[in-house]
Parts: structure tokens; sequence; C-alpha cells
């Protein structure tokens, strides 16, 4: 049966993408920091690993592993301030979980994959990687190196059979928001079915998987039809 270890798998996209890979068959493991959550996938036969992936020691309950599928999910969205306002310990809490343990959890598995010649990697980026956003310049340059990191991580691992896929989201109803923003703004900012679901997003990860293994798709694109442009969205008309 084909593994798959999905981090950031409590909510939002992670839960959605360790909910349809294991209705599709596949064992998953998903990796969060809420108990709760954890126990409610673990209700519906998918393996919880209760872990902090900003805390080094982490790393080492991933040894061992060998999952075929590796889906880098776990982020968060430091304050929405100007960058000369933002404090320090925002940004070295942004990077490590945006940025650092992605490539950690990555160094952990991937060679295993690459001896194997074979697996598929997902990076859930954003469009805030390729696209400049007031107030998130720290969400922006994690996302970025996401994107960088993701393209020629996908050069590496391609002459062993190992596919590497970015995921570039455009906004998405999920919890990234949940402390940041009133719940009277958040639900304005998805009133009229005017972002993607994380189901949506899940759907695209387990098609691309699908995919004869000669053929990898490097990024997807995945934005509300309204939102013409990843900088930006127009009125739904």
């Amino acid at each position: 049966m084909t593994q798959a270890l999905v981090t950031g798998a409590t909510s939002g996209i992670g839960r959605a993408i360790a909910l349809t890979l294991h209705q599709a068959g596949h064992e998953v493991i998903a990796v969060g920091r809420r108990a709760e959550a954890l126990a409610e996938l673990e209700a519906q036969g998918i393996k919880g690993l209760q872990l902090d992936l900003a805390d080094p020691a982490a790393m080492d309950a991933l040894a061992g592993l060998t999952p075929d599928i590796l889906i880098n999910n776990a982020g968060m969205m430091p304050p929405m301030v100007n960058f000369c306002d933002l404090p320090e310990e925002e940004i070295t809490r942004a990077i490590t979980v945006n940025l650092t343990s992605a490539m950690q959890v990555t160094r952990a598995i991937a060679p295993g994959m690459r001896q194997r010649g074979r697996g598929h990697i997902f990076f859930t980026g954003s469009t805030a990687g390729h696209a400049p956003f007031a107030n998130l310049a720290v969400y922006c340059a994690t996302k970025a190196a996401i994107g960088g990191f993701a393209q020629a991580l996908r050069l590496d691992l391609a002459p062993h059979d190992v596919r590497v896929t970015e995921i570039v989201a455009g906004r998405v109803e999920s919890g990234l928001y949940r402390d940041l923003l009133s719940e009277e703004a958040r639900a304005k900012m998805y009133a009229g079915n005017t972002a993607v679901q994380p189901q949506d997003v899940a759907e695209m990860v387990l098609s691309i998987w699908n995919l004869p293994r000669a053929v990898d798709v490097a990024r997807f694109d995945i934005l509300p039809t309204y939102q013409a442009t990843s900088t930006g969205a127009q009125d739904k008309k």
C-alpha cells in the first residue's frame, strides 16, 4: 500500500489532503500539533503523529519513515503589519515554520525516495510567493523561498524518478487567518463562493499523483475563478 506523510494535517488544506488520500486507498500519516484534531483523523483510519515541526527534535520522529508521497503543508501567517513593525520573534517563527521545517522534513524523507527510485513531494506554496502583497513581506519571502527550493529540488530528484510539485494557491477558505482577522472579516473575505476550498486543492493533488510516473507537474496555480491575477482580486460580477 502506498504511504503518504502529510504535515500541517489537522486543518484546512492538509486535513483535506490527508482524508482524500486515505479515501483513495493510501495509508496516511498525519502530522500536526493538535491532539484533538489528530484524534478525529485517527477515528477515520489515519495514523496521527503529534509533532511541533518548529522543534528540531521533531525530526527524530520521522527517522525510518518511507512514504511514497510527502505533502509539505505545515505553515503559518505572521501578523499582517508593516515589516518595520513586525516583532523579531514573529519573523523567526514564520521562517522556521514555513521554510526551515519544510526543508528539514524533506531532508529526512527525500534520500529514501532517491534510493528507492520513486516518490512524489508536494509543497504548499502561495501566490504570495510569486507576487508582492503589502503587510506580508515575511510571508511572501518564505513562500518565494519554498517555490525556489521546490523547483531546484525537482531538478535534483528527476534523474531518480522522484517527482516534485509546488502548489501555488490563491485565496483558500482555510484557518490561515483565524488568529489574524475577526470572524466578520473572514466571513466577508469568503462570501459568495469567492475562495478555493481545501477539498479542491486535495483533488488536484490526487489527480497529479495519479498521472503516469513519467509525467511531473512542476507547479500548479489554483485560484478562485474571479481572481484574475495573482496579485489581487476583481469584484465578482
